[in-house]
C-alpha cells in the first residue's frame, strides 16, 4: 500500500533526528571541528580531546553510523575525515544559533576571552582584500599536519609552539594576521600576544580556516617554503658571517 503523507512525515523527521541525536554530545562536536582541519587518526583525535582511544573510537563510530564521517585504514592506523563539506556548515549553524540564543554561552566566552576586543579582529572579507594588495602576512598557528591538509593560500606555517623561537626570522616592518581552527581556538590569540610582545603589529582572523574554506576563498595544500622566513634566515646568516666571510667548515682547521 502507498505510504500515507503522515507516515512519510514521521519517517522524514526520524531521519533528520538521526543527525540531531548523534550531534547531541560535546565530544562529537569537538571531533567534527578537528576533522574540519583535515584527516586525522583515532589516536591523534583521542590525544587532542583528552579521551581514551577506545572512547574516541566509539564516538567516531557513532558519527560514521550517522554518515557524518568516513574512515580508511592504512597499516595499523584508522584515519577519519568529514563525509561532506556541508558538515562544516552544519556545525557553524549550531554555533551561530547558540551564540545568538544561549546566555550561558555568552557568559562563558566573556569570562574566557574577555581581552579579545583589543585589537579588533580581522574579518575574512577584509583579509582577502589586504592579501590581494599584498600588505599583510598571514600566519597559520595550527599544527603542521593541519596546515599541510589545507591552509589559506599564501599563509606561512608557524605552529604556536614554535613561534617564540622563530620570531627573529619575522620582519618587524610587516603586519601579521594569525589564524587557527576557528573562533574559539586559542592558537591565534597566543600568536598575536607573542607578536605584539616582540614589537610587531598583529591581529587575529575572526574566523578560522574551515570558515575560510567553506566560503570558497583561496585554499592551498602541502607545505611550501615560507618565502618571508627564508629571506629573513638568509639575512640572518649573512649578518652572522659578515660580508665577505666564507662559511667555515665544520671541521676545525689546524
Amino acid at each position: 500500500m502507498r505510504m500515507s503523507h503522515r507516515d512519510f512525515k514521521n519517517g522524514l523527521y526520524e531521519q533528520f533526528a538521526r543527525i540531531g541525536k548523534t550531534l547531541g554530545n560535546p565530544h562529537r562536536l569537538e571531533l567534527l571541528e578537528l576533522l574540519a582541519q583535515g584527516e586525522r587518526t583515532v589516536e591523534s583525535l583521542a590525544t587532542e580531546t583528552e579521551l581514551s582511544v577506545a572512547n574516541a573510537s566509539q564516538h567516531l563510530q557513532a558519527l560514521r553510523q550517522a554518515a557524518l564521517v568516513e574512515s580508511r585504514k592504512q597499516g595499523l592506523f584508522v584515519y577519519y575525515r568529514l563525509a561532506d563539506p556541508a558538515i562544516c556548515d552544519l556545525c557553524t549553524a549550531i554555533r551561530t544559533v547558540a551564540e545568538r540564543r544561549l546566555a550561558d554561552l555568552e557568559r562563558l566566552i566573556r569570562e574566557h576571552f574577555g581581552h579579545r576586543s583589543d585589537p579588533e579582529p580581522v574579518r575574512m572579507k577584509e583579509l582577502l582584500d589586504r592579501v590581494r594588495s599584498n600588505d599583510v602576512t598571514m600566519l597559520d598557528a595550527r599544527p603542521v599536519n593541519e596546515y599541510e591538509a589545507g591552509h589559506i593560500t599564501g599563509a606561512i606555517s608557524i605552529p604556536i609552539d614554535e613561534l617564540q623561537k622563530r620570531l627573529r626570522f619575522l620582519p618587524k616592518g610587516q603586519e601579521y594576521v594569525a589564524y587557527c581552527r576557528g573562533p574559539y581556538c586559542v592558537y591565534a590569540d597566543r600568536a598575536v600576544e607573542l607578536l605584539q610582545g616582540s614589537g610587531r603589529r598583529a591581529r587575529r582572523l575572526l574566523e578560522g580556516f574551515p570558515e575560510w574554506q567553506a566560503a570558497g576563498l583561496p585554499v592551498a595544500r602541502g607545505h611550501g617554503a615560507p618565502a618571508a622566513i627564508s629571506r629573513s634566515r638568509g639575512l640572518e646568516r649573512r649578518r652572522t658571517r659578515g660580508p665577505g666571510n666564507p662559511r667555515m667548515s665544520s671541521r676545525r682547521r689546524s
